[in-house]
């Protein structure tokens, strides 16, 4: 089976529940961790690296969190198989492009582990809607359990030791992943992003570093991981985050007392184009998306969340060409999304 397991089943921190799930898509909590006396990542051997992955698989087989885990060798999938899970949000960009790395993937895809990444260790949570520092004490009661039997880098003086300054200190990177049109439409977006990053966090696209921002959809994190505490870095974002959905819920209130008919008539056509079309990008798909979605928090449509969310993740290249069993050409995948589309927006 391999990853196809992962192709008619979605991760339960896309389920729509938690606090404001209507905006805050997922919250996600990260930890890079090294081990102590192996080369990092980038400057290991092969077999350092392979010493790190049979340490890691050690560590998971004796935590409750982790011992039932999916265990995938990087090596052993092609190109397909790791774009697959780099939109499933279970490894990252780094992950897919490196030659060593395996993931460890927690039941409901919650919790994944990536080994051999810019860090020995990436762990990271997510949850459905606005929860970071639930996550916090999850991903916290893990790391504590893999600590038994790992021994990692760390300085009295700068906290855990990681490949990146940047991640120095507490190795944590709290993010969340939010929906935000009405600040989008009413052109007050930029206002708001150039606000959040005075207060020291980072606006991203959907993928994080380096990606493009599509269908109103950012993440937003830390920067700081030295100086602060965990508990201190995840309530910062939660608070900062609280305040931009306000700003948000009172953009579409004036839009649906100052634009109502104009508001209407720009969901109902995003919500046909996407329940008829024969063809169709996922960049278009995104952009429609992010207007239906706006429509469910507005009262116009009533589409479950879960549904939405489920659809940002399998209208993207290689899930739409795992649901076809087979490689496509872009023409084709843009009618396989099309029907995919069609089929759950039926259900």
């Amino acid at each position: 089976m391999g990853i196809d397991r992962y192709i008619n089943r979605i991760g339960e921190w896309l389920n729509g529940s938690g606090e404001n799930a209507g905006i805050v898509i997922s919250s996600r909590i990260r930890l890079a961790r090294n081990i102590k006396g192996i080369p990092f990542s980038i400057f290991a051997s092969e077999r350092d690296c392979n010493e790190v992955a049979k340490m890691a698989c050690f560590a998971f087989s004796k935590s409750s969190y982790l011992a039932n885990a999916d265990i995938i060798d990087l090596r052993d999938i092609n190109d397909l198989g790791r774009q697959f899970l780099m939109e499933r949000h279970l490894i990252s960009i780094e992950a897919a492009k490196g030659q060593n790395g395996l993931v460890a993937i927690g039941d409901k895809e919650m919790i994944s582990v990536m080994v051999n990444e810019e860090d020995h260790l990436r762990l990271q949570i997510m949850g459905s809607g606005l929860g970071l520092l639930s996550l916090w004490r999850v991903i916290s009661q893990i790391d504590d359990t893999l600590s038994r039997n790992l021994d990692y880098a760390t300085s009295l003086n700068w906290g855990y030791l990681t490949a990146c300054p940047t991640n120095v200190g507490t190795g944590m990177r709290a993010s969340v992943y939010i929906h935000l049109p009405a600040l989008t439409i009413t052109n007050q977006i930029n206002k708001v992003l150039k606000a959040v990053s005075q207060l020291g966090l980072a606006i991203r696209g959907i993928h994080g570093e380096g990606t493009e921002s599509l269908g109103n959809l950012f993440q937003i994190s830390n920067q700081i991981t030295l100086g602060q505490t965990e508990d201190e870095i995840a309530d910062n974002i939660e608070r900062v985050t609280r305040q931009i959905i306000s700003h948000e819920q009172t953009a579409q209130k004036n839009l649906l007392e100052k634009a109502s008919k104009s508001i209407e008539d720009r969901i109902f056509r995003a919500y046909g184009i996407l329940k008829y079309s024969r063809l169709i990008s996922s960049k278009e798909t995104l952009n429609l998306l992010s207007q239906v979605r706006l429509g469910v928090n507005m009262g116009y449509l009533m589409i479950p969340l879960s549904t939405l969310n489920e659809l940002l993740i399998i209208i993207q290249p290689a899930h739409v060409q795992k649901i076809a069993g087979r490689i496509l050409g872009p023409k084709a995948r843009d009618e396989k999304r099309a029907e995919i589309i069609r089929q759950r927006l039926s259900q």
